[in-house]
């Protein structure tokens, strides 16, 4: 019993080992079935670089290559010094904005203040002018049955004249407060642009405060560390390149024949060459609507005369999720694609399915 235990496990492996072989074997005969098409590929993945997005000195980076990092997490640090001290200017701004606001609400009621002053004078003035008006009139009769001198009545006539200039003057005063008011709501009206104006210059450089904090915009795994802190990089200088592993594929060329059968959806058997005891599910996410030759890393040379259309067998981003520590791009293999719904699949890729 303890034999068969010690044999069990490399018995297994070779088995798996075998197994991969003999499919391989049959793939190189032109052993698969007709409703059946394989391709060599390698596995890919999307590449995000992470870059400045605007000039500075990079201050620190908190990744490694080869790390895994989640959405959100920060990967490296620019420096902020000078955005800083924008920043605390652009706030002053924004505050002396604010007070300007009061200061021409101030100057609002102080002008409406006088209005009523000058609202007030003009009726007075109206009173005295009415007065002079009614005083003259009298004169005026008197004086035509010789009951007043004629100096009373030139006197009357004056302060008839007088009494109507100053009112004249009340309404132009007056006129002239309500102009001063709507210029002071003018300034009002200014003094609000000015604060949403220094708002959003605060807004602006809290962003670019934001961006100088770089940070992972989605799962993945860094690739390359390109920049050190300490230098200084340009806009859009690239810091940190890293792939989305959630986002897994593999491209592959089948001729026109094959190609023109295979519909987005069909099922997929990936058997990578460090791996060829294990087969991996996947689908047809992409098919080239543009003919092309075939690459000579990937096809025979006589299969490179022929025009071939590029398929990408996209993996489950669930079950990468599972073995996400296990995934790596790079890895070369076949890709054997379901052409015909009909066609079961050889048991070699039926067995060791990765689920």
């Amino acid at each position: 019993m303890k034999l068969n235990q010690k044999w069990l496990l490399p018995g297994l492996a070779v088995a798996a080992v075998l197994a991969g072989y003999v499919l391989w074997q049959n793939t190189q005969n032109g052993a698969l079935p007709a409703g059946i098409a394989g391709g060599n590929g390698r596995l890919e993945a999307v590449d995000i670089d992470i870059a400045a997005k605007t000039g500075g000195r990079l201050k620190d980076v908190f990744v490694s290559e080869g790390d895994f990092v989640d959405a959100g997490q920060i990967l490296a640090q620019m420096d902020t010094t000078q955005i800083d001290a924008q920043k605390l200017e652009a706030e002053a701004q924004l505050r002396r904005a604010r007070i300007s606001i009061d200061t021409a609400q101030a100057v609002v009621v102080q002008r409406e203040a006088e209005r009523e002053a000058a609202q007030a004078s003009v009726e007075q003035q109206e009173a005295e002018r009415e007065s002079a008006e009614q005083r003259l009139a009298r004169s005026e009769q008197l004086a035509r049955a010789n009951a007043i001198s004629q100096q009373v009545l030139e006197d009357d006539r004056a302060n008839e004249r007088k009494a109507r200039a100053a009112w004249a003057a009340a309404k132009a005063s007056l006129a002239a407060s309500e102009a001063a008011i709507g210029a002071a709501k003018a300034q009002v009206v200014d003094a609000e642009a000015s604060v949403e104006a220094a708002k959003a210059t605060v807004a602006s450089i809290q962003a670019d405060v934001s961006d100088a904090t770089l940070t992972a915009p989605r799962p993945g795994r860094v690739q390359y560390r390109l920049a050190q802190p300490g230098e200084v990089l340009a806009a859009g200088g690239r810091v940190i390149n890293m792939i989305d592993v959630s986002d897994v594929y593999m491209s592959i060329f089948l001729p026109t024949e094959q190609a023109g059968r295979v519909a987005i959806g069909s099922e997929v058997r990936l058997v990578l060459d460090a791996a060829p005891g294990v087969v991996i599910p996947a689908t047809v996410s992409f098919v080239s609507d543009v003919a092309q030759f075939t690459p000579k890393t990937v096809e025979t040379e006589e299969e490179r005369l022929k025009l071939t259309f590029r398929v990408r067998a996209r993996i489950a981003p669930e079950l990468l999720q599972r073995y996400i520590r296990q995934v790596k791009t790079g890895l070369p293999g076949m890709a054997y694609v379901q052409v015909d719904p009909a066609t079961p699949w050889p048991d070699a890729l039926q067995q060791n399915l990765v689920k």
